[in-house]
């Protein structure tokens, strides 16, 4: 076939090189640094033939790839969570009984989950709002300033801590950590803070307030020879004025307005776990507690680049 290196088409498919000739209807396949000549109807079949074989190839690679890597994924989730209770779970943590070595392996799995975040804008994402828990602790963490604070207020012997949840919602963010005394009386501290988005992955978040709530009795686990005097005391609350027993309910608020603020960057978000890094680089781990958003749902409100 004579034709002018100008006249030639070339084009490069999944290894398949063919080059058509504007001056003939013959076709020059290279494959494998084989040269195959094929003209007319043939040429158009092969051809054909050729590229759809190479496109179906491309397609099951890609959907076998992105099993591979969600299969990977799923696998440092249920390894991350493995982790967190073979460190003794979260009384083992506020109490500071993790080892050394439980704390690396923890970071360790961390890590190897951050490197598959599946969101790519992980700070306007609709799966940030809504009910997480804490597993794990950063340095100078809202969670970790309400866990501080119960356990620098109350013996260890009379209270215990619970649990330490997280609600975020309309660009806000209450922590609230629950503590029983003596297995009997419940009390809650809750620290409320303002968010700011600053990027694709980073916020900012600003203390705004902190409330103590009164406890409230499980009357039936109360001992038998201490319900007289819960019966009065619960009598004489009553008979103060209305302002003090409202002010009394709506517990004691703490003023926490410019007091603390950080950066922090969210490294990993998916449908059930949220970890994210402060200025520091130390993580925190929580996870999902309510039903996540529809994927359809509005995202946050943007950043101003």
């Amino acid at each position: 076939m004579a034709c002018s290196i100008q006249g030639l088409v070339t084009l490069s498919f999944s290894g398949i090189r063919w080059r058509r000739s504007s001056h003939s209807s013959g076709t020059i396949f290279q494959e494998n640094g084989r040269k195959i000549f094929c003209g007319g109807k043939i040429g158009r079949k092969v051809r054909k033939n050729g590229i759809c074989k190479a496109m179906v190839q491309q397609a099951v690679q890609r959907a076998s790839a992105s099993y591979a890597k969600e299969m990977e994924r799923l696998s440092a989730k249920e390894s991350l969570l493995l982790a967190f209770k073979d460190s003794g779970g979260f009384e083992a943590l506020v109490t500071g009984k993790t080892t050394e070595m439980q704390r690396i392996d923890v970071n360790e799995r961390i890590i190897d989950l951050e490197r598959l975040n599946p969101t790519t804008r992980p700070a306007t994402s609709s799966f940030l709002e809504g009910r997480w828990n804490f597993e794990w602790f950063g340095a100078g963490s809202p969670g970790l300033f309400a866990t501080r604070f119960i356990f620098q207020s109350f013996p260890s012997t009379l209270a215990n801590l619970s649990k330490v949840d997280l609600v975020i919602k309309d660009q806000y963010a209450k922590i609230t950590a629950i503590m029983r005394l003596l297995n009997s009386i419940e009390s809650k501290f809750t620290v409320s803070t303002q968010l700011s988005v600053e990027g694709p992955l980073r916020m900012k978040e600003e203390y705004v307030e902190g409330v103590l709530e009164l406890p409230q009795v499980d009357e039936a686990t109360i001992p038998e020879q201490l319900r007289d005097a819960f019966g009065q005391a619960a009598s004489t609350a009553q008979q103060l004025p209305v302002p003090i027993r409202d002010a009394m309910a709506s517990g004691l608020k703490v003023p926490l307005s410019r007091t603390f603020r950080r950066i922090f960057i969210i490294s990993y978000l998916d449908d059930e776990i949220l970890i994210i890094r402060d200025s520091a680089g130390v993580p925190e781990v929580l996870t999902r507690l309510d039903a996540p958003p529809s994927p359809l749902a509005e995202p946050m409100t943007e950043y101003e680049s």
